[in-house]
């Protein structure tokens, strides 16, 4: 059995006293959960001169911003966050889907360690009683609190959202989370359907509101609670959007006149395609709108009106996340925290918006696993700055473009299971120690390496890839997916574990795609070499885009071979 099922508590619910005392019971060691893992400073303290960590994670989003060079989305909050920051740019997440992503970058584990490839098992019964990134801050001292999406709900999460293991009270959910699969987007014919595309007026909806409009203002208020504690804290805020459906204030369409939208730029199967690596996107299928289109399973095209309007409708959306992450970002400034507070924006994977025929996450591609990732670290990324001047002034996206240029862009490949360690360097705590080849029985310890030797120096200086005589090497970042079998079927893009046949293994470098198709024994965890099912290679320079396959080209064979060798080996 695994750890007892807490009672859900809102966070909102608890009084100041209450979350400061539970807090320092935390630190004690007194909350139960607290020490399960280990690796804690002296004493439980946090560091004398430690930061505070926003740490913003959000649902489904690629890229799509300015500070990444996307000249139609309006993302004014988050590019100037993106100007004080270090931003990298090649950042990988290790599995395209919410819940094993997310398990995956807050354990620092890949999700083979893990074994977490759907949503329906809890890692400390599953796999192995290991600490979390949150966990680690708690058991240093810190307040540790979670709002929204953080932790994927459910079973993932032991129905807690890990509580009390990694929180230092019970994590806040949305009231409205509830509202958003049902029948709430109004059709041209008046009446409520349960859409892909939904933008609404507000105030018609549920309770009057949006799950992620009440997250952000739960966080403005913990802000303002924490603001006068001795304690320092690691604030954790998931946001749903640009997460289906497409439910946001209808205003932001404005944004995106349907004229300005342009079709997917790769809209068909790649060529060379391999039938096991296509994801059929099966979720939006199940919308009433998309399911009104009678589109064919599994290659069927959207028709490209409807193309054009789900691409408006994401856009729209982002700009609607942009606007809460700027009402955040205001509010560090506004409670003065800005001044030591690590900010870190990150994603749990990307989304396809017609790329490669497909509209989805559920694959290997760049454009399902590449994700944006900035740090803003005070005194580092940007200088500490003199009481009350704003490092973060509201942006309104109707009124005024982002003219912000991000400050350091390192192009390094780096992984989101290295979230962990970077984020623990920073902010000054002891950095876990690296992961045997075999560690599922060691609670502490991380497979991702840490990014700050990417960071400019303290004193102004560049970074390197040297430091401490540590020699630091992040060329590689790898992903996986499941496959239930070789053809699309209506469960490809999430088998349940139980109906795992082929594993999917990719390897992205500086200069190529691999991925191989490999046998799985979903009972034991292992995977046959011997027995591959289909290979994927892109080169990145001449198919930046990845809709060549050449892995069975005659041509490239001896640099497959060569090239995909660490996968096959």
């Amino acid at each position: 059995m695994g750890p007892a099922r807490p009672p859900r508590v809102a966070a909102w619910a608890l009084p100041l006293a209450g979350l400061l005392l539970g807090a320092a019971a935390a630190a004690a060691g007194t909350v139960p959960g607290s020490g399960a893992a280990g690796g804690t400073r002296e004493g439980g303290d946090a560091p004398e001169d430690g930061k505070n960590v926003l740490f913003i994670v959000v649902d489904d989003l690629r890229p799509a911003l300015g500070a990444y060079g996307d000249a139609l989305v309006r993302s004014p909050n988050i590019d100037q966050l993106a100007s004080r920051s270090v931003v990298f740019q090649n950042a990988f997440a290790q599995q395209a889907v919410c819940a094993p992503s997310r398990v995956s970058f807050l354990t620092g584990r890949r999700p083979d360690t893990t074994r977490l490839y759907d949503f329906g098992s809890y890692w400390r019964v599953h796999a192995g009683n290991y600490s979390t990134l949150p966990q680690f801050f708690k058991e240093n001292g810190y307040i540790t609190l979670s709002v929204g999406k953080v932790f994927h709900p459910g079973s993932s999460s032991n129905h807690s959202d890990d509580y009390p293991y990694s929180w230092s009270t019970p994590p806040f959910h949305p009231s409205s989370e509830k509202y958003e699969n049902t029948k709430v987007c109004k059709g041209k014919d008046g009446t409520l359907h349960a859409n892909l595309i939904c933008p609404v007026d507000v105030s018609e909806m549920p309770e009057g509101t949006l799950p992620d409009i009440q997250s952000t203002e739960e966080a403005i208020r913990l802000l303002n609670i924490v603001k006068g504690s001795n304690s320092n804290f690691f604030l954790a805020v998931g946001y749903h959007k640009p997460h289906i459906p497409f439910r946001y204030p209808q205003q932001f369409l404005k944004l995106y006149p349907l004229e300005n939208i342009t079709l997917a730029p790769d809209p068909d199967i790649p060529k060379g395609l391999p039938s096991v690596a296509y994801n059929p996107w099966t979720d939006i299928r199940r919308r009433e709108d998309v399911e009104a289109l009678n589109i064919s399973f599994p290659y069927g095209p959207v028709p490209k009106e409807f193309q054009l309007q789900i691409r408006q409708s994401y856009f729209a959306s982002v700009s609607y996340l942009d606007m809460l992450v700027g009402k955040l970002l205001n509010a560090l400034d506004d409670t003065g925290l800005s001044q030591n507070t690590i900010v870190v924006f990150t994603a749990d994977h990307g989304w396809s918006l017609g790329e490669h025929g497909e509209w989805a996450k559920y694959s290997n591609f760049d454009i399902a696993t590449r994700v944006p990732l900035m740090f803003y670290v005070p005194g580092r990324t940007t200088p500490i700055s003199y009481p009350g001047e704003k490092h973060f002034p509201f942006i309104d996206a109707f009124t005024q473009a982002s003219s912000s240029v991000p400050q350091g862009k390192p192009k390094e490949i780096v992984e989101l299971v290295s979230l962990f360690p970077t984020i623990a360097e920073l902010a000054g705590l002891a950095v876990p120690p690296a992961c045997p080849k075999a560690s599922f029985q060691i609670s502490l310890c991380t497979e991702g390496q840490s990014m700050v030797p990417y960071f400019p120096l303290a004193n102004g200086g560049q970074g390197s890839h040297r430091e401490g005589g540590k020699d630091y090497d992040l060329p590689v970042a790898f992903s996986q997916y499941p496959r239930p079998g070789d053809t699309p079927q209506w469960n490809s893009d999430l088998p349940a574990l139980e109906d795992i046949r082929v594993m999917g293994y990719s390897m992205r470098t500086t200069g190529y795609r691999c991925t191989v198709w490999l046998g799985f024994n979903p009972y034991n965890f292992t995977v046959d070499l011997s027995d591959l099912h289909g290979g994927e290679l892109y080169f990145v320079d001449t198919d930046p885009d990845q809709d060549h396959n050449v892995y069975g080209s005659a041509t490239y064979s001896h640099l497959t071979k060569k090239l995909c060798k660490i996968l096959t080996f």
